[in-house]
């Protein structure tokens, strides 16, 4: 059975669908040892190339997920030309993979940030299409918060890129000026949450979100850490956007003691610092 090239490298965990795209429209893709072009399928048996590396893609691989604690001042990009720190930075090291960020914060904003292997499953769950993906926020809103203006926000406001709204507003803590509400959006559009409430006049002091689907912002994973999720809360997530279960990787001895080791070396960063200058590290293109 034959799938499009960009469905097929998403599974085996070379990036998303969106990103695959990108690449076969760059010419770094080949098929059968001709440049590939958007659109074109291949079977278990053609020869896929990712910059003219060999791809096994008639084994998929197991989908794995993390969840992580993004702290402020970490970027959402795997090399920023600035040199800020990025979310990617502190993750577990992968062979033959890499980790797809599923979605975005901005620099400003903390909280679950989910990673995966899935190419498909990323693709999924950030997709405009898809309206069963909701996410939620904490956030501190400096002013006076009225019902109406929270009846509004509900409603909708048209903002520069379009109609916006929560789906949900509650109040959770504080009085006087700093109060903390939640609220829920089913899209991810640039700075959408900060932009809602200030088309009201409002300023957001603090943003973290703190649910993504079915997946919440694990208690006992501090700012700056991440944990894997186990096979069940996996399989939910992939059955909000009606893909099949499929095994996280199950790790072999020497493999397990590597990642435990990383796991170990975690520590909690509040907020992300510049990077430490040093010798300038050269950077491996994942394929």
């Amino acid at each position: 059975m034959s799938e499009k090239l960009q469905k097929i490298l998403a599974q085996v965990g070379i990036g998303s669908r969106r990103e695959m795209e990108r690449w076969i429209e760059q010419g770094r893709i080949q098929l059968n040892g001709e440049v590939a072009k958007l659109g074109e399928r291949a079977t278990d048996k053609d020869e896929i190339r990712v910059d003219n590396k060999v791809i096994d893609h008639a084994q998929k691989a197991p989908r794995r997920v993390l969840a992580y604690n993004k702290p402020e001042g970490e970027v959402c990009t795997r090399n920023d030309p600035e040199g800020r720190p990025t979310v990617f930075d502190n993750l577990p090291t992968l062979k033959g993979e890499r980790w797809i960020a599923v979605g975005r914060l901005d620099i400003n904003t903390a909280g679950l940030l989910l990673f995966t292997t899935d190419g498909e499953l990323a693709n999924k769950l950030m997709h405009p299409s898809t309206q069963t993906v909701d996410r939620e926020y904490a956030v501190r809103v400096a002013g006076e918060v009225t019902p109406e203006i929270i009846d509004t926000l509900k409603k909708g406001v048209m903002l520069d890129d379009g109609m916006a709204k929560f789906t949900d507003v509650q109040f959770f803590d504080g009085d006087g000026f700093n109060q903390w509400y939640h609220v829920c959006i089913m899209e991810g559009r640039n700075r959408e949450v900060r932009r809602l409430w200030e088309s009201q006049e409002l300023k957001v002091s603090r943003l973290k979100r703190v649910r993504y689907g079915c997946v919440f912002l694990p208690k006992k994973v501090s700012v700056g850490r991440w944990v894997e999720l186990n096979q069940k809360d996996t399989d939910e997530l992939a059955k909000l956007v009606d893909l099949p279960s499929k095994p996280i990787a199950i790790l072999d001895p020497k493999e397990l003691k590597k990642y435990e080791r990383e796991a170990n070396r975690q520590r909690t960063r509040q907020k992300a610092g510049p990077k430490n200058k040093g010798p300038k590290r050269k950077v491996r293109i994942d394929s």
